[in-house]
């Protein structure tokens, strides 16, 4: 398991309340979902009786504490696990772990692009691995290298490019597969402040590009501004174990540019997760 945190519920502001019962199935459905791990001999409790949905083409962000368990409950619904307790649903059918690999796209923070590798090859590795011959693959990437802001680089190496760069053909790989959900760890963490708010605004565009295709989107993030910007609804997770905090739905107007940051109704909704998450290790209460 990755990083630790208690659990959450999906059932409005109100982390005691039921989940609300959607008029058809959401795309993901997760209830009562518990998850622990073994460290020195000891079991580590990560995430305590989580509820969340998200529905077909919603973005969804959860926010958290280090240790509450955020990457861990993607890991959760990406396959790489089973959860201790609980159910993770899928169009509205129970799953189990094998069942879940490869029913959505998951990207990690890290670019993991192959050093030997170009731009273009790395692009088109995860349709490679899925069964695409390799001249489709690469042609179905080459295809998207100027929406995706990378054209005349297809025969870069990831050492010549820059991290917003590598970042895009990342996402890149990850938009080939057409998952109906994209699980997106942290993938703006790592880079530097001006970097992130322009890979912001490009991955809004994207995804407003994709029309009535636009994937759902479940995104870990540690910056609460990111996750107002971008998302639909943002879950708040408690410190470890994680458990749901406040489920903020958004309610800005899209499209959203980075001026929206300054909109009273954003700062209302930054404001309302900041008090959620309580004060800020090692803060003065």
């Amino acid at each position: 398991m990755t990083e630790g945190g208690p659990a959450r519920r999906d059932a409005g502001c109100d982390p005691a309340a039921p989940a609300a019962t959607p008029t058809t199935a959401p795309l993901l459905d997760i209830r009562h979902l518990s998850a622990s791990y073994r460290e020195g001999g000891r079991t580590l409790p990560v995430l305590d009786d989580v509820a969340l949905t998200v529905g077909g083409g919603e973005f969804v962000a959860l926010i958290g504490p280090s240790g509450s368990g955020k990457s861990t409950l993607l890991d959760l619904v990406a396959g790489l696990a089973d959860p201790d307790r609980g159910e993770i649903r899928f169009g509205g059918g129970p799953t189990t772990a094998p069942g879940r690999l490869g029913r959505a796209a998951y990207m990690r923070q890290r670019d993991l692009l192959l050093p030997w590798r170009t731009a273009l090859d790395n692009a088109a590795v995860g349709l490679e691995a899925g069964g695409t011959a390799r001249r489709a693959a690469r042609a179905a990437a080459r295809a998207r290298f100027s929406e995706f802001g990378l054209a005349g680089f297809e025969g870069a190496y990831p050492g010549q490019l820059s991290g917003g760069m590598r970042q895009r053909v990342a996402f890149l790989r990850t938009a080939l597969l057409r998952r109906p959900l994209l699980l997106l760890d942290e993938p703006f963490g790592a880079l530097d402040a001006l970097t992130r708010a322009a890979m912001q605004e490009w991955l809004l565009d994207r995804l407003d590009a994709e029309g009535d295709r636009r994937p759902a989107v479940l995104l870990v993030t540690h910056d609460v501004e990111e996750a107002v910007l971008l998302a639909d609804r943002v879950v708040a997770l408690t410190p470890a174990p994680g458990r749901v905090a406040r489920v903020e739905p958004i309610a800005l107007p899209r499209p959203r540019r980075r001026e929206t940051v300054t909109d009273p109704a954003f700062v209302r909704h930054k404001g309302a997760l900041l008090a959620a998450l309580g004060p800020l290790p090692g803060s003065r209460s």
